[in-house]
């Protein structure tokens, strides 16, 4: 294992130079200049906040003295968008572009304004907007009030904005094919869950049978052959298991005992079992069709993160596979954070700290952040448990009285600064008793 090469990306995670009241030089000459994000603060002269929709947007723009300069629908074209920062910028000089959505509808304004020399751009997160909304007068909830708490956010409190990076065609191809990803896994548990279902309802033993091997083809085809208890067992031990075998050789002969022993333990047909076999082939159907879909979209999302500089060193932490180094890198890389605590805090691992007088004190789980972003932490770190120093970090946990779920959400946090280091250093995981000349970064347990 070699390290990184030079070209890696460890711009992902804030770096300590550049904060707030950075000394620069410029028309203020030795004044100190606020830098916000990418840009200085006091070079911005008019405020865009874009309450993004569907087909159209709502933009209000405010100039530095709370002029509203513009307040007007603004159809989702980049033709309108383009002439719009244009004619801003023109009148009054640089502009920051604030959206409530970065991704999805917000996509385009966003990728227009990053085309613009005079445009900065920004996202006010969801949750912090509807906050700073309860700040302002009245309870009415349009684009037009909404757009104007984005720009005065933007203009008030900066601090409370977060960046949008220009755009990374890799990670922009992976947010989308990790999305799509995330839609068929919906629909093949879905299909699924309603299969296990119906052999439930018809044949219960033969359901405890195959339940658990649905995802096997094999299994798919004999299903989609024979769709009913009757026909599987006029079909024969023979063709059944020669059936399985094309697509499963190894699993063909121990399941094939265990659905005749199932099929020979019910004599009944239970009510609805005809039309139990118009449906079923349908869905091992569908399931089948799903399958290869998502595989094809690995394939690519493979190829995506393999291409990737970090994925080399996302890869060598154990738990961390395609999709998952696909979705942390969607989810991490373009935002900053300074520290392990504020990712944690963004995933929403690390738990959230309640005190008022004397009735309310301790830590409690924290209900909020990146919710696919911590269920990939979660799902990494329970994946880890075989590895050595991850599970002894677990079973230390589970020692001190933790549940199941708050070991794994521990181990998930104590990965994360793991995790951190490595994408700031640019640096591949080794396990604690095989580091040399601090190099590497391991979980300390």
């Amino acid at each position: 294992m070699t390290r990184p090469t030079d070209h890696t990306d460890t711009s992902v995670l804030d770096p300590a130079s550049d904060g707030p009241g950075t000394p620069t030089g410029g028309r203020h000459g030795s004044q100190r200049r606020e830098k916000t994000m990418g840009w200085i603060l006091q070079d911005v002269e008019v405020f865009i906040g874009l309450d993004v929709g569907k087909a159209e947007h709502h933009a209000t723009a405010l100039t530095r003295t709370s002029e509203k300069v513009y307040d007007k629908a603004l159809p989702n074209d980049e033709t309108k968008l383009r002439q719009l920062l244009n004619e801003l910028t023109k009148d009054h000089g640089p502009a920051l572009l604030v959206v409530d959505q970065p991704a999805t509808i917000g996509a385009l304004p966003v990728t227009v304004a990053q085309t613009m020399e005079q445009v900065e751009v920004a996202y006010l997160p969801g949750l912090t907007m509807r906050r700073v909304a309860d700040l302002h007068a009245g309870s009415a909830k349009t684009d037009a009030r909404d757009a104007f708490i984005i720009a005065e956010t933007a203009r008030t409190m900066p601090s409370a904005l977060r960046q949008i990076a220009a755009s990374d065609e890799q990670i922009a191809e992976l947010a989308v094919l990790a999305g799509f990803d995330d839609d068929l896994l919906s629909q093949t548990t879905a299909t699924r869950n309603r299969l296990r279902g119906l052999l439930t309802q018809i044949h219960p033993g033969l359901e405890r049978a195959i339940g658990s091997h649905l995802h096997h083809y094999g299994v798919l085809d004999a299903l989609a052959v024979w769709p009913t208890p009757q026909k599987l067992k006029a079909a024969g031990r023979g063709h059944v298991r020669n059936r399985i075998k094309k697509h499963n050789p190894r699993l063909a002969e121990k399941l094939t005992a265990a659905i005749f022993e199932a099929l020979d333990a019910q004599t009944v047909v239970v009510a609805g079992t005809g039309a139990a076999a118009t449906i079923i082939p349908i869905l091992t159907n569908q399931l089948k069709d799903l399958y290869t879909q998502r595989a094809h979209v690995l394939a690519q999302v493979e190829a995506l993160v393999e291409a990737h500089p970090l994925a080399q060193v996302l890869t060598s932490m154990p738990g961390i596979g395609v999709r998952t180094a696909a979705r942390i890198l969607t989810e991490v890389v373009g935002k900053n954070f300074k520290t392990a605590g504020h990712l944690a805090s963004y995933a929403g691992i690390a738990p959230t700290t309640r005190r008022s007088g004397t009735s309310i004190r301790g830590e409690f789980a924290n209900r909020g952040g990146n919710k696919r972003l911590k269920s990939t932490l979660f799902t990494s770190a329970f994946a880890s448990l075989h590895h050595g120093p991850s599970r002894a970090y677990y079973d230390k946990k589970r020692a001190a009285g933790k549940t199941h779920k708050q070991a794994v959400i521990a181990l998930a946090r104590r990965r994360l600064d793991t995790l951190y280091a490595m994408l700031r250093d640019g640096t591949f995981y080794q396990d604690p008793e095989t580091i040399r000349g601090g190099t590497w970064h391991a979980l300390a347990a």
